[in-house]
């Protein structure tokens, strides 16, 4: 699980805490959209926690981090990140290359806007577990 600062879990309870606006610009909301798709993919929350927990990673250090991960499947995450500007990729040039990945501020910044989720789960965890039980219950009837 990613550490969190206080800052960040202090941003996450003032942000849960807005009203939502009347109007969305619609680039915003399109880009909303995109990137839950994006951080919907394990992959990605995986690389970003693993990225932020662990800093500055070579490709096979971060596949071998995350595990059951195909080199096709990390090599499009990554690249998806990259495009999205939530990693920065170097290519050092020695034989052979070294390729090395790292968070850049909006990928962490993006990794601690998920700190609110954390704190709602830790917040709703009785009564999300209540909630299956009783669906449980029903269906098995």
């Amino acid at each position: 699980m990613t550490k969190f600062s206080h800052e960040q879990i202090a941003e996450a309870q003032r942000q849960s805490e807005l009203t939502p606006p009347d109007h969305v610009d619609p680039r915003i909301e399109a880009l909303v959209t995109a990137l839950i798709g994006r951080v919907a993919d394990k992959w990605t929350m995986l690389v970003l926690e693993i990225l932020a927990e662990k800093g500055t990673l070579r490709f096979t250090q971060l596949a071998r981090e995350i595990g059951n991960v195909s080199q096709k499947m990390l090599t499009q995450t990554l690249r998806g990140m990259e495009r999205d500007g939530l990693v920065e990729r170097t290519v050092h040039p020695v034989v052979p290359p070294k390729v090395e990945y790292k968070l850049t501020p909006l990928g962490l910044s993006l990794g601690a806007a998920f700190c609110g989720v954390w704190i709602w789960a830790a917040q709703n965890l009785d009564a999300v577990e209540q909630a299956r039980d009783t669906f449980d219950t029903r269906i098995e009837k």
